[in-house]
């Protein structure tokens, strides 16, 4: 039997409102483990797939590509059909590209099968927002702190998994085992999670959703193939250009639109666009860490600098910064709860900055590398949990699934920017280690990252303290609709 939510916590059809939240936070964390699943084996691809090492990147990048598409989309199809069919829908999603994965043995099956897995992950986003429908009010910060973290948790525990069964087994178990935790995922999110009436009626904007991906892919695809082809080529160019176009034109489109796939001005509402800003930033900091920490643990110790760790233990000495964010869940629900969500917001972002400066500095051991990705990964967890607590108090309910879709996406972004500017930062200053090697970042060049990357944060910190304070929920709503709507298309 169906039961309709009310704000600020709802009925949950007599299911353990932590059960939920347990398989919501399990379901994300799978679907954020696809974004680091291949990374161990990457080196390997072109081989494994029989293509060239250019092609074999796209599978990395396939699923970038899809969750960016899929987070702000997902969203508008859960506040126009309701959360839980989105949710069920994602993890099938998973499910199909995870098969498709584990029986490829070519490039192009393998990148169908990788773009579905990024398409799944869609869920978080509307598992954030389907919190608030579900579980008691003062369970909210909680559960929305554990189930942010999980983004972040899952990419950093994917590299250790990853590394461990692409050392002893065949790598296409890597894609059985995903493929096992995806039908997990959909039997629980089938049987576990209740019935809400929480759609809205509504028409989905074909238009805007090819626009939107249109525009994202084409730019997203330029800044992270950038490096490889040169920023100043045409293929480059030509891509971030006409990307910037298609979106500005996308967004002329949806301004015009009665019934958009993205409100543009819920999202220019001051604390909502404060938030998105600081998301990009703090997405850029948390994908810093996660490209230079490894290289420097894998990187030979004869070079003097470099850690001498194998794959896995490299994997291993990353997997506590996960864990951290995780545990940083019950201090994340108790800031949000105590001081509201743009302190929490800035203090995640400073504790972020922290850990960058210490990164700077100790770079002498695996186990200082370890704790300055723990501090990092601590400011991520509490800027993670902050960030949609912020959007859903400044949204109305008919457009709460797609506004945190669109938080993802700001981040989505920030890791892909950080992705090219790290690779330029690691290009710009290198060395010869042994003649007739190719050459290798030196130890200044892995420092600049981590300078960047506290930039980025303090940045982030400084935008978050933009954020007005707390708004009631219905003046927000009544704000947002008095704006005057222009002409229909």
């Amino acid at each position: 039997m169906q039961k309709t939510s009310t704000e600020g916590g709802s009925t949950t059809g007599g299911v353990n409102p932590w059960l939920i939240v347990t398989v919501l936070g399990f379901s994300g964390l799978c679907a954020a483990l696809m974004q680091s699943l291949v990374i161990p084996i990457q080196s390997e691809l072109p081989h494994l797939l029989g293509t060239s090492a250019s092609n074999a990147s796209w599978v990395l990048t396939a699923t970038l590509l899809g969750g960016a598409v899929a987070m702000p989309v997902a969203g508008r199809l859960a506040d126009m059909f309701g959360k839980r069919p989105v949710l069920v829908a994602s993890a099938a999603l998973l499910l199909v590209g995870s098969l498709v994965c584990a029986m490829s043995s070519s490039l192009v099956p393998m990148l169908v099968g990788r773009v579905l897995q990024g398409i799944s992950l869609g869920y978080i986003p509307v598992a954030i927002s389907f919190v608030r429908e579900v579980v008691p009010a003062r369970l909210v910060n909680s559960a929305t702190a554990s189930i942010s973290a999980t983004l972040g948790v899952g990419g950093a525990l994917g590299l250790p998994l990853a590394a461990w069964i692409a050392q002893d087994h065949n790598w296409h178990a890597l894609f059985w085992v995903s493929s096992v935790l995806a039908a997990v995922v959909t039997v629980l999110s089938l049987v576990a999670l209740p019935h809400v009436r929480d759609g809205h009626s509504a028409h989905l904007d074909v238009v805007g959703a090819v626009g939107l991906a249109v525009g994202l892919v084409a730019v997203l695809v330029g800044v992270s193939k950038g490096n490889d082809w040169g920023w100043t080529s045409g293929r480059t160019l030509g891509l971030v250009v006409g990307g910037v176009v298609v979106l500005l034109a996308w967004a002329a489109f949806e301004l015009r639109h009665s019934d958009p796939l993205v409100d543009l001005r819920t999202t220019a509402v001051r604390p909502v666009l404060m938030t998105n800003i600081a998301a990009l930033l703090i997405g850029f900091g948390m994908m810093a860490q996660s490209i230079v920490v490894p290289q420097l643990l894998e990187m030979p110790a004869r070079t003097g600098y470099g850690l001498g760790q194998s794959v896995l233990a490299a994997g291993l000495w990353f997997a506590p910064a996960g864990l951290m964010m995780m545990l940083f869940a019950p201090v994340s629900s108790f800031l949000l709860t105590r001081f509201g969500g743009r302190i929490a917001l800035a203090l995640g972002a400073a504790v972020l900055a922290l850990g960058y400066v210490c990164g700077a500095v100790l770079l002498d051991a695996p186990w200082q590398l370890m704790l300055a990705t723990c501090i990092a990964s601590a400011g991520v967890g509490i800027g993670y949990a902050a960030m949609p607590t912020i959007i859903l108090e400044n949204v109305p309910g008919r457009e709460a699934a797609s506004s945190v879709g669109v938080n993802s996406l700001m981040r989505s972004v920030g890791t892909t920017i950080a992705g090219a500017v790290m690779s330029v930062v690691l290009t710009s200053k290198t060395t010869v280690f042994a003649p007739g090697l190719p050459e290798i970042p030196t130890l200044d060049a892995f420092r600049l990252c981590f300078i960047v990357g506290a930039v980025a944060a303090a940045v982030g910190a400084v935008v978050a303290l933009l954020v007005p304070g707390r708004v009631r929920r219905a003046e927000v709503a009544v704000d947002v609709e008095a704006v005057p709507e222009p002409a229909v298309r």
